[in-house]
């Protein structure tokens, strides 16, 4: 049980990369993709892409060639195959509410439809890129355009919460977040999308039962919450603890995705030590969004009433943008372009000291795909401040990075050692300010132990099948494990030298390597270079994951050697479970002290007389 666990919770926390799945299910994603878009080429459709992938479900994009290369674009959403039929039936649910729903934010129902016994909704396509990517193009966004985004948002929510549709209640959405908000940077206009956790609401906003019926009031469908889990990153407690739907739990999404589109992070739970009311938003609405994502209930509801009564009011002060200064790196960041595609993939390990000691685990009895995914596994038990440091580790992995990072918690104070190179340097401002998040959420940790993460490009797994559970696994001929060479200074101070073996043996990783292994990696680790490898046996199938460059060019037929040493004792690995290593360049620990939170800052009462003395 312990090492299924293991398994489950090795990847954080988004969809595995197609370079991290066996050959067979590989193949069985790509066949499947192959065959939906063949369905909507029968349909007629062509410039048909995959434009995006869920716990549930596949999303496409095509047009309709009679009308024009004008044409107003569809989306095509499709249920995973395998799903069990009442999630497969979803699909259906989501028309019917999409179908109610009238706001010019909100891309219109084309139609429901079936294809070879295949569902497919039909919907507009939103002009734009999601909000996620711009965020993570953009680092933080201005907050002139947290205002506007935030306008359009609770005239969207204002309009869920009137009575809508034969049932006649207010709709929640159910999962607000800044990928499912698309954005036209052209007009600066927002469009939600994505209607597969939306309901009609059980409670109104004032927490009454809506309905009209007595019988239905006193039967047991009211103590049944019919809420549907949403992306446990960004909604409020009440939607992830199961209660009664309720227009609140989209006040809680917004808040949720406005707090991470001002602070450049992938989540809502930052709140604590990096408050929406240190990122240089007005200060009445960045006290407004601290209060809507503040521990006790009422304080909640009073700052979400507030929200959407005052936001109009708030979106007609003029602002400007205003210039800011480039952010320095708080621990160093290398900028390297490369010449190969990087599909970057976080591994971290030794985080169960994160997690709080007793934490009750309340949710064992929530049955969601999305939940087991993101969060049972992953950060249950976990206080606000460690959920965020943890998902702010995951956003790196979004970047085209390749490295790995050791932060040591000791009573004084966070320890930070990193190797972290860059492979576009576009994205240099965004990528530091991420990287800047993760040191200030280190800061606000109050525990000791030690967390690791090895950040890798997915294309360099090498994977190895075999038939049965006991059967060896064996290389085929022309395996290597790739290195790169590039000449570095010599590091005269042996205790600057990191090693593989710096913390001992990881508490969390199951797979005991063969002696062979271990002893090649103890000759790997007297080379001066920096890299990582990490064993991930599963029944039929090892995946090898490595990053490797050597820093003494004059030892690389050795270097080499040892690597070829490493991949041909893979036939005596027995067991299964993850089992891992990483070596810096060298050490260059950064040490910070303990923070409650960062301190406050808002945008100007005078924003041109700050603009003219910058």
């Amino acid at each position: 049980m312990a090492q299924k666990t293991q398994l489950q919770q090795f990847y954080i926390p988004e969809e595995q990369s197609i370079y991290l799945l066996s050959h067979d299910d590989a193949k069985k994603l790509k066949d499947w993709v192959a065959l939906c878009a063949a369905q909507l080429r029968q349909l007629g459709y062509q410039d048909i892409e995959m434009i995006g992938k869920g716990a549930y479900g596949f999303v496409f994009a095509g047009r309709l060639p009679r009308q024009g290369a004008n044409a107003p674009e569809h989306v095509f959403k499709f249920t995973r195959i395998n799903l069990p039929q009442h999630l497969q039936d979803r699909l259906e649910d989501e028309a019917f509410i999409l179908e109610q729903v009238r706001h010019p934010r909100v891309p219109r129902l084309i139609s429901y439809q079936r294809a070879r016994n295949q569902p497919i909704l039909v919907m507009e396509r939103a002009a734009g890129i999601n909000l996620e990517e711009v965020s993570l193009r953009e680092g933080r966004l201005k907050p002139r355009l947290i205002i506007r985004i935030a306008d359009q948002l609770a005239d969207i929510l204002r309009n869920l919460r009137r009575e809508n549709g034969p049932a006649g209640r207010p709709i929640v959405h159910g999962d607000i977040k800044p990928s499912n908000l698309v954005f036209d940077a052209n007009t600066e206009n927002i469009a939600l999308i994505d209607w597969g956790s939306s309901v009609f609401a059980q409670l109104d906003a004032n927490q009454q039962f809506i309905t009209s019926n007595v019988m239905e009031l006193m039967s047991d469908n009211l103590q049944q919450t019919n809420a549907r889990l949403g992306d446990v990153y960004f909604i409020g407690e009440e939607q992830l603890n199961g209660g009664l739907s309720s227009p609140r739990f989209d006040e809680q999404g917004a808040a949720g995705t406005l707090y991470a589109l001002a602070s450049g992070q992938s989540c809502r739970f930052g709140h604590q030590a990096i408050p929406a009311s240190s990122l240089g938003l007005p200060m009445e609405f960045a006290r407004m969004l601290d209060g809507m994502l503040a521990p006790d209930p009422e304080t909640r509801r009073r700052a979400g009433d507030y929200y959407l009564q005052e936001m109009p009011r708030m979106a007609r002060t003029v602002m400007i943008d205003l210039p800011e200064p480039p952010v320095a790196p708080l621990v160093p960041v290398w900028t390297r372009p490369s010449d190969h595609e990087i599909d970057t993939v976080v591994y971290s390990s030794r985080k169960s000291f994160l997690r709080q000691e007793g934490a009750p685990e309340t949710l064992n009895d929530v049955n969601d795909v999305q939940l087991d995914r993101y969060y049972k596994n992953f950060m249950q038990g976990m206080g606000e401040t460690e959920k965020a440091f943890l998902a702010a580790v995951s956003r790196l992995g979004r970047y085209p990075v390749e490295g790995g990072l050791a932060v040591r918690w000791e009573t004084d104070g966070v320890y930070i050692d990193t190797s972290l190179n860059l492979h576009d340097p576009s994205l240099k401002a965004a990528f530091v300010r991420a990287v800047n998040n993760m040191v200030y959420l280190a800061q606000a940790i109050y525990r000791q132990g030690i967390f690791k993460s090895c950040l890798f490009n997915a294309r360099n797994t090498l994977h190895i099948d075999r038939d049965e559970p006991d059967q060896p696994f064996r290389i085929e001929p022309g395996m290597q494990l790739r290195y790169e060479v590039s000449a570095a200074p010599e590091v005269e101070d042996e205790s600057r030298v990191h090693s593989y073996f710096e913390d001992g043996p990881d508490p969390e990783e199951f797979l005991v390597l063969p002696h062979t292994i271990i002893t090649a990696l103890e000759s790997l680790n007297d080379i001066h270079h920096t890299g990582m490898i990490i064993f991930e046996a599963l029944p039929r199938h090892l995946k090898i994951h490595s990053h490797y460059r050597l820093l003494d060019p004059d030892r690389e037929g050795e270097f080499a050697r040892l690597l070829d040493e490493i991949l041909s004792a893979v036939d005596q690995i027995t067991g299964l479970g993850v089992s891992g290593f990483m070596k810096m360049p060298y050490k260059d620990t950064r040490f910070f002290p303990h923070i409650e939170r960062l301190p406050e800052r808002y945008y100007p009462r005078n924003p041109r007389a700050e603009a003219d003395s910058a």
